[in-house]
């Protein structure tokens, strides 16, 4: 396992982490300055970010500052409840597709989506079988376009909390079910985005992980979970400060080959959104050295 205790060579962090400082709003091109002075070299920017600043002035941006991308964020939401709403979420999957690949992402992560319209409250129908076959559908029209630009695909499991709303993939094992499906030869094109907040719980996960192997681990995110959990969505910790066992779960990641970036992805209204961005990236930097 590498040792991540003299530098921050191998840390990212979403700019989902720092898209509050003080309760305010940070821009992306402010935040991506603030990386660049501590000398981070990676980041997984969140498409409503990038459209707010313009992708041409980003990415130009990132490749002024020297960025690399663990991910885009993202894709996915494929179940609806009619086709004009499949229609719709295959176009926008096609545009998250072509915007990764102009920032120059190392994959696309897919957050699949639930029950169609229980995100605004109000869903469809409650056959969750048949939103995950309208994933594994989406998904698979989507492969062949992510395909033919270069593009991976990273399916994120969420914790079974969200499974009506964001995500009726649960487990890192229905996850390469998928995989194993739409691309039976591990091309490298389909993989998972292991995100421990969401799968650390998982009494099957070693296993899992070792079943993905390097082929499939395309991205791996830290937090932390914390108790007591205050919210659902926006309650996470930072590194050290729950009951995640990190830095176990990255031998388990590392030891199937994974190289890449450890990538901190943070949503807290409550704390760390409340903090400076200065004290919010300090920590993760030292949290990233001695927590993961």
């Amino acid at each position: 396992m590498r040792d991540f205790s003299g530098d921050h060579r191998w840390l990212s962090i979403n700019t989902a982490t720092v898209r509050f400082s003080q309760g305010r709003a940070v821009s992306l091109d402010a935040i991506l300055d603030a990386y660049a002075k501590r000398g981070i070299r990676a980041i997984s920017p969140w498409r409503d970010q990038v459209a707010a600043a313009g992708l041409t002035a980003i990415s130009r941006q990132v490749r002024a500052l020297g960025f690399e991308l663990s991910g885009y964020c993202r894709g996915g939401m494929f179940p609806a409840a009619d086709e004009a709403g499949r229609q719709a979420a295959d176009d926008d999957n096609r545009r998250a597709v072509d915007e990764a690949c102009e920032l120059g992402a190392a994959c696309l992560v897919l957050v699949v989506g639930g029950l169609p319209g229980a995100l605004e409250g109000h869903a469809a129908h409650k056959d969750i079988g048949l939103s995950r076959r309208q994933v594994e559908d989406g998904i698979g029209r989507l492969l062949e376009y992510a395909r033919s630009a270069g593009m991976p695909l990273a399916i994120e499991p969420l914790h079974p909390m969200y499974a009506a709303d964001r995500a009726c993939i649960n487990t890192m094992e229905q996850a390469l079910d998928v995989c194993d499906a739409l691309d039976p030869e591990s091309t490298g094109a389909l993989g998972v985005a292991c995100d421990v907040y969401h799968v650390w719980w998982d009494p099957k996960l070693e296993a899992q992980i070792a079943r993905a192997g390097q082929q499939r681990l395309l991205a791996f995110h830290v937090c932390d979970w914390l108790t007591p959990t205050r919210d659902l969505l926006n309650d996470r910790g930072m590194m050290g400060d729950g009951v995640i066992d990190i830095p176990r779960i990255r031998g388990w990641v590392e030891g199937q080959g994974f190289a890449g970036y450890s990538e901190v992805e943070i949503f807290s209204t409550g704390n760390w959104w409340k903090r400076d961005i200065a004290e919010t990236l300090d920590t993760c930097i030292a949290r990233h050295k001695s927590a993961v």
